[in-house]
């Protein structure tokens, strides 16, 4: 075999051949174990959501390029979808697993959008309440940064939604609850990733082989209480 030390005329001895051949394996082993891990990892990740299937009528799951499923079916006669989205975005933290729910109504309500972002730092690419476009002084007191937006907000929506955010909020799970005409949206921490798989490797690798159906079960009962918290917008729009 013509070896790079052969090209250059360097001699190799029988002894330098055996580790070049040794070294070649190695890296061929290391790439063989890392694809497989890989593909395993896919496969776990593909099943997130398959008991909180059963929560669902007409359950529908479709796997991304990701590997993260995305499930959408019918609750209560309300079409609902729920999405896996791994975040690594905020230096100096281990990476998050956020558990992503909409709830759509019927039509479109007449009734302002209003939503609230917990400890918001700017890299938050799933949030709708970033979407939005007015900023609204929080209408409750909490022991960490809110950030509330809306459009077309009024006085009445902010009395009957504060007591409904201060109660959701005060689980420390939930990062963002969000009301719209077309209906209600939620996203939840599932999982912190495995510190030292991000550290040495950059990997985003989490604790957790299923989202739990309590945890789905839950949310959307948030959702539903989301969407009766408002009625029809009224005058004095404040932002």
């Amino acid at each position: 075999m013509q070896t790079a030390f052969g090209l250059a005329g360097l001699p190799l001895s029988a002894g330098g051949m055996a580790l070049l051949l040794f070294c070649i394996a190695g890296v061929a082993t290391i790439a063989a174990l890392a694809r497989k891990e890989m593909r395993e990892d896919l496969k776990r990740r593909a099943v997130l959501l398959d008991q909180a299937s059963a929560l669902f009528d007409n359950p529908s799951i479709k796997v991304g390029g990701d590997g993260y499923p995305r499930l959408v079916g019918t609750n209560n006669g309300n079409r609902v979808s729920l999405e896996i989205v791994p975040d690594s975005l905020v230096p100096r933290r281990v990476p998050q697993l956020w558990l992503k729910l909409t709830m759509l109504t019927d039509g479109q309500a007449s009734r302002p959008s209003i939503g609230v972002l917990a400890r918001p730092v700017g890299t938050e690419f799933y949030s709708r309440v970033l979407g939005l476009p007015d900023t609204v002084t929080p209408s409750f007191k909490a022991d960490f940064p809110l950030l509330m937006r809306g459009k077309d907000v009024t006085e009445a929506a902010l009395r009957r939604t504060s007591s409904l955010f201060h109660t959701l909020f005060a689980d420390p799970a939930l990062k963002e609850a969000v009301i719209t005409p077309r209906g209600t949206g939620l996203v939840r921490q599932i999982a912190e990733g495995d510190r030292g798989a991000h550290i040495l490797y950059r990997q985003m690798r989490f604790p957790v082989a299923q989202v739990s159906p309590d945890i789905v079960r839950n949310a959307l009962a948030e959702l539903r209480l989301l969407d009766e918290a408002l009625e029809p917008a009224q005058s004095g729009t404040i932002a």
